[in-house]
């Protein structure tokens, strides 16, 4: 029922990274086994050249391809098989303990002032966003949609419809480009889609480059193909993305500094973690639950879903959910929501996972819940409501008045 994408160099990057894990620093002797891994990478990348031409992993992918062949001198003619080339003994890998202080956010931007201010952005289920500044949205966004846009990295997610027909739709592909900084970091390029959770960037490689402070970002895997984490330590930033079920859950922790390094704020009108959602892209599901718990179904704004494959009341959904999340915050709400929009109890951890997440990286403990569903009224994001409303409804009457 969800889209998949038929551009494959997901799995290239894997095959690649497998055949040459511990192996960055070849000897003589092995560079003959990296330029035949090498061709059998760029040889998959063709195979899928004709359902990739969008896809920035790609051509990220052909230009690492080249650029490792120049510098190992591989020849594009030979043999293609991919032998599983020796690890490097314990510490003897590529990360540095000597990356110049620049490459360390808090012992560089902040050495005579006070600590950073950290924020924390998430984004989860069906999808539910919270902002920068603690805004709690539900959203429809299907498509591609920028989660984050500044002078350091972008994050773009695609979201896919979880049923056919259904207006409920989940994250199905995250591309996260950090931009090269300074003497720390090159460019790399992350990118996660279903079933594919890679453990290295793009070209293969686990940290940042042949740069002196490479080691400042890098990827761990904590669970193999459900969970890793990015450390950019010289942004003080950190990037967590699982798969739960067939999708994809994402959670950033940033200093404030950096998530308003942009070059003009007033026209980053998409990014989403920053300004929300669009209004006309939100969906109010508290109203929406109301209905749920007295019609004992899910009603989402537009068509009439699909019966979901395994059918949840309101009771037996909000029973499912307080497993996990005993607290009835917006992630409990958005648990019961999504439980009875898709009936697939993968979003219940989901909602857990992404509160686990919370906890993990905001830095306001008093935060961690949020129980009222809140908009940002930015200059783009503006709406009369609540006393808003009624103020406008009074001096419409007054208006009239005047008139008569």
């Amino acid at each position: 029922p969800a889209v998949t994408s038929p551009c494959k160099i997901l799995k290239c990057n894997s095959e690649f990274w497998a055949a040459t894990s511990g192996s960055h620093h070849l000897g003589a002797e092995e560079a003959p086994e990296f330029c035949t891994a090498l061709r059998a990478y760029a040889h998959c990348t063709r195979r899928t050249a004709r359902t990739c031409r969008g896809d920035l992993a790609y051509h990220s992918a052909v230009h690492g391809i080249d650029d490792l062949m120049v510098q190992h001198n591989c020849s594009k003619d030979g043999p293609t098989s991919q032998p599983r080339l020796r690890t490097l003994p314990p510490g003897d890998s590529q990360e540095r303990s000597d990356s110049p202080e620049i490459c360390h956010y808090e012992k560089s931007f902040h050495k005579h002032s006070a600590a950073p201010n950290y924020t924390h952005c998430g984004l989860f289920g069906d999808p539910h966003l919270r902002t920068f500044t603690d805004t709690f949205q539900t959203c429809k966004v299907q498509g591609a949609w920028p989660l984050i846009d500044n002078n350091y990295l972008n994050v773009q997610v695609t979201n896919t419809p979880v049923l056919p027909g259904s207006s409920a739709t989940a994250t199905s592909k995250l591309t996260i480009i950090f931009k090269s900084f300074q003497e720390c970091v090159d460019q790399k390029v992350y990118q996660a889609e279903m079933d594919e959770l890679p453990a290295a960037f793009v070209d293969g490689s686990k940290n940042g480059g042949d740069k002196h402070g490479a080691n400042s970002l890098k990827i761990t895997e904590k669970v193999s193909g459900q969970h890793i984490e990015i450390q950019a330590k010289y942004i003080g930033t950190t990037i967590v993305v699982r798969q739960v079920g067939r999708y994809l859950t994402f959670a950033v922790r940033m200093p404030e500094e950096v998530v308003n390094a942009v070059e003009d704020r007033d026209s980053q009108g998409l990014y989403l973690c920053l300004r929300g959602c669009p209004l006309n892209q939100q969906i109010d599901f508290q109203t929406i639950r109301s209905a749920q718990a007295t019609e004992g179904r899910a009603r989402r704004k537009g068509p009439s879903l699909p019966a979901p494959p395994e059918a949840f009341t309101y009771e037996t959904a909000t029973a499912k959910c307080r497993e996990k999340l005993p607290v009835e915050d917006l992630y409990f709400q958005s648990c019961v929501f999504d439980l009875l929009t898709t009936g697939d109890v993968n979003f219940m951890l989901a909602a857990y996972y992404a509160f686990e997440d919370v906890k993990m990286l905001h830095s306001n403990k008093d935060k961690l819940h949020l129980y009222e569903r809140t908009r940002d009224l930015t200059p783009g994001n503006t709406a009369p409501t609540g006393a808003h409303a009624t103020l406008w409804v009074a001096l419409l009457c007054l208006c009239w008045l005047c008139l008569l």
